[in-house]
């Protein structure tokens, strides 16, 4: 299966809170026809959740959201070798799937936890994050700023981790040069 550059792969964590927060159609929108995938590791991650957060059905269920299979070789090595890193008492297997895809297909992965970040920055490889991802969409005019900070503290109230606290995106996005006050504007 090819993956296109521009396709943006979602790990485990994003998709599932956005979902359960009721803020997934926010990241369709956001794609606006954008591919959108998930590797295997993180369709069994979430399958593995619906039992404790039906709302990971959700992400499964949305016909906008591609699961990505692959026995490619060069795919199997990069996972394994990001599992080697990363993999530990079977956690991070997602985050082993994103990464893979990354570097075979050159896509923008969405990743939010800060080793696998690292990683891919290590390597070179094109990684957001929710808060960027976000302000780019503040920046392009698709949501308000009003909107973002909503849907961040939704994101917290359900114990999502962001690099700041409730009500603090504002001043986190201006402290941290992502977003400048014209853009809050």
């Amino acid at each position: 299966m090819t993956v296109p550059e521009n396709a943006w792969v979602f790990d485990t964590g994003p998709v599932r809170s956005f979902a359960i927060n009721g803020w997934l159609g926010v990241l369709r929108f956001l794609a606006d026809g954008r591919p959108v995938y998930i590797p295997d590791s993180v369709e069994r991650e979430l399958g593995n959740a619906t039992e404790h957060v039906p709302a990971a059905r959700a992400v499964l269920d949305a016909d906008w959201i591609q699961v990505y299979r692959s026995t490619d070789m060069r795919f199997v090595e990069a996972f394994a070798q990001y599992a080697d890193r990363l993999v530990a008492g079977g956690k991070n297997r997602g985050e082993c799937g994103v990464l893979a895809m990354g570097q075979l297909h050159k896509c923008e992965m969405v990743l939010d936890d800060a080793a696998p970040r690292r990683i891919a920055e290590e390597k070179g490889l094109r990684v957001t994050a929710t808060v960027p991802l976000l302000c780019e969409a503040i920046r392009a005019k698709k949501l308000t700023t009003v909107m973002v900070e909503a849907l961040a503290d939704d994101l917290l109230e359900s114990r999502y981790f962001l690099p700041f606290g409730p009500g603090g995106f504002r001043q986190h996005v201006l402290v941290n040069g992502l977003l400048d006050y014209e853009d809050l504007a």
